[in-house]
This record gives C-alpha cells, sequence and structure tokens, in this order.
C-alpha cells in the first residue's frame, strides 16, 4: 500500500477520543499513513501536531458562541486552506458539526473531487431533521456511532457505516487503580462537562446540591474528573463546594473513579454512556443560556436528551434540564440512587450491547469504513 495523508478536525475531548481510536486503527490497516488537522492530546500522541489548541472550538449553545463568532470565522477559512494545502486522500471531520461543517464546505467547493467523510451523525432523530440532507451537499460518507443512524442518513443521500461506539471497547480500570480510590464512605462522581460554559453554569448546582447529599451522608466523598482546557476553572468553582472534591486530571485515576463511584451527578453528553459502560448510577443534570435552551426545546423531537435513554429504549436514567437543574430536585434522585444502586442495571447492560459491546473494536471498525470509502467513492 502506498502512502496515505489523512485530515482529520475534532473539537473537543469526545471527538479527540473518537479520532484517537480511528487513528489508531487506520495505523494497524495502512502503516504507511499521516496525519494532519486539529486535536486534543490523545491525538496528538497518534501523531497529530495541531494547528491550534482544541479547545478554542469547545463551544456550545448559539448565545455562547456569539462573542467568539469572528474568531471562529478566521479558525474555520485557516482551518479549510490548511486543509486544501495539504492534498490529502480524505477530509475526516469529528462531531462539533457548526465548525466542521463549515470548513468541509468550502473545501468541498474548492475541490470537488476531494473525499469528506463525517465521523459521528447528525442527531436528526433528536431535532432539525433537515441537517442530514444539507449535510450531504459537503459530505460524502458518514460513520455513525448509533445503530438506528444509518438509514438516516442514506435517505439524505450520503453513505454510511455504523461502527459501534468507542466506549464499549475503553479500557476499565484494574484492580490497583480502583484500591487508590476505594472507602467505606459514598462516593459521588461530579462531571460538570468539559466546557467553559457548561462548568460555569453547572458547577455551583452542583455545590449546593452536595449540600443537601451532606446532611444525608455526611461523610460523603467527591471526586472530580477533569480535562485541560477547564482544569484552573473547576478547581477555582469547586472550591467553595461543601464537600471539598479530589479532581483528577490521571487518566488511570479517572477510570477508578468511574469504576469505584456509588453515583454520579454528570452533564449530558457522552458521558452518560461512560457511566454505563462503567455500571455507575446516575443523575444527568444540564443548564444553558435560556436563549439556547428555548430555541433547542422548540426544535426537539425526543423527551430526553440521555443516550443511554435513548439507546436502551427507555427513560430509566432521570434527567434535570433548564429550570428543572435545580438542588432540591437533583438531591432527591442522588439519594434514591444510594438507596438502590442497580435501579439502572438493566438499561445500561442494554445500552452497551447496542453499542457493539464484545464485537470488533469501534476505532477498528472506523478505519475499515474509510479504508472502504476511499476504495469506492
Amino acid at each position: 500500500m502506498g502512502a496515505l495523508k489523512l485530515f482529520l478536525i475534532a473539537g473537543e475531548p469526545s471527538g479527540d477520543r473518537l479520532g484517537a481510536a480511528l487513528m489508531a486503527g487506520l495505523k494497524t490497516l495502512h502503516p504507511d499513513v499521516a496525519f494532519q488537522g486539529i486535536g486534543g492530546p490523545l491525538m496528538q500522541a497518534e501523531g497529530l501536531n495541531s494547528l491550534f489548541p482544541m479547545e478554542e472550538l469547545s463551544i456550545m449553545g448559539i448565545a455562547e458562541v456569539l462573542p467568539k463568532y469572528l474568531h471562529l470565522k478566521r479558525r474555520i477559512r485557516e482551518t479549510a486552506a490548511n486543509a486544501l494545502s495539504a492534498n490529502p486522500a480524505t477530509l475526516i471531520t469529528i462531531d462539533s458539526p457548526d465548525f466542521c461543517l463549515r470548513v468541509a464546505k468550502i473545501v468541498k467547493a474548492a475541490s470537488p473531487d476531494l473525499r469528506t467523510i463525517h465521523y459521528v451523525a447528525p442527531s436528526v432523530w433528536a431535532w432539525r431533521p433537515g441537517r442530514a440532507a444539507k449535510m450531504a451537499k459537503v459530505i460524502d460518507h458518514v460513520l455513525a456511532l448509533l445503530p438506528f443512524e444509518p438509514p438516516l442518513m442514506t435517505a439524505a443521500g450520503m453513505t454510511c457505516d455504523f461502527v459501534g461506539h468507542p466506549v464499549v471497547s475503553e479500557p476499565l480500570a484494574t484492580p490497583e487503580e480502583i484500591a487508590q480510590l476505594a472507602g467505606a464512605s459514598p462516593l459521588i462522581l461530579a462531571l460538570p462537562g468539559s466546557r467553559r460554559g457548561e462548568v460555569t453554569r453547572l458547577a455551583p448546582i452542583i455545590g449546593e446540591t452536595l449540600a443537601l447529599i451532606k446532611a444525608k451522608h455526611p461523610n460523603a466523598r467527591v471526586v472530580l474528573p477533569t480535562v485541560r482546557g477547564v482544569a484552573d476553572l473547576v478547581a477555582t468553582l469547586s472550591a467553595t463546594w461543601p464537600i471539598q472534591p479530589q479532581i483528577i486530571t490521571d487518566r488511570s485515576l479517572k477510570r477508578a473513579a468511574f469504576a469505584t463511584a456509588d453515583v454520579a451527578i454528570a452533564a449530558s453528553g457522552t458521558v452518560s454512556l461512560e457511566l454505563a459502560a462503567n455500571n455507575c448510577p446516575m443523575v444527568i443534570a444540564y443548564d444553558m443560556h435560556p436563549i439556547s435552551l428555548w430555541l433547542m426545546r422548540r426544535a426537539a423531537l425526543i423527551d430526553t436528551v440521555t443516550l443511554v435513554n435513548l439507546v436502551s429504549d427507555s427513560r430509566t436514567i432521570p434527567e434535570f434540564i433548564g429550570e428543572n437543574c435545580k438542588p432540591e430536585r437533583i438531591a432527591p434522585a442522588l439519594l434514591n440512587l444510594l438507596e438502590n444502586p442497580h435501579s439502572q442495571d438493566a438499561a445500561m447492560n442494554l445500552t452497551m450491547q447496542r453499542l457493539g459491546k464484545d464485537g470488533e473494536p469501534p476505532g477498528l471498525r472506523a478505519a475499515k469504513s474509510v479504508l472502504a470509502a476511499l476504495r469506492n467513492p
């Protein structure tokens, strides 16, 4: 096989994990592969030199994006220019559609024959179903994480493969790692998010919730895994919590936290799948700018934002969104889970099976799908 040049773009930690697994799979199947683009520490560890820090793109919500609009537009143009000058075999955009698809549009207009692949199908089953047809104008092939997504993508005019979700093959904590956090008192896993905006909104709510938990469990402990881009903010905002958290940035300790925790309070997103992989009972809490929340609710097609609920076809995981994201509502749900720790097991186990657990690693399946798409344009 000849040399293969690929240009990849990821805009947030979940995309960085997807990109790193894909890169590892591609190196296994096609050792003579080179990567350029944008990614975080995991993709960089696989051989990518990021054009600029990925954290610049980790913004969510219309109201949150507006202050950074001009800067993001410059980054879009800069990234597209770099992608075109790299002359890759394909452009692979990973999640972050507001940024990635704008780059793909510029690239496709300048080079119509360049194959474009998007990793993570847009959630057209959740809101804005017209996004698939719009995406088909600039994307040729889609790698889907959820088993019900390929028909929706092919109906819009793209080819699509279900490749499984990488959470099913990510390493779990070893007994030695778990021993570092083991203890008799309840261990609460606090996950306020990976974006600065969501951390700013959710951290005070978690702190007030912990005050109510402490009244019932005075010896409760808290662990707070975080990522590079928000670690400083997390430390500042959690300093006033009634239970001082153990802040974790080390990946082995993060695995231990997910495996050892008795219950988790988490922002909405991929993290619910990570918790399910570890059989950690959870409550989902999320708040955002009122304008962004109002617009999203007007467009919503589903009644839950939690992926475990969606994939398992259940509504087992309690969620507290927007005006319901209040400590006095969240705390009773957490206390109930501490009393009934196995109430979510069935939904979590079914979710993992449907996402490809015990099958071929998703990163390898995604790599095979990319190479097949390049062979059969």
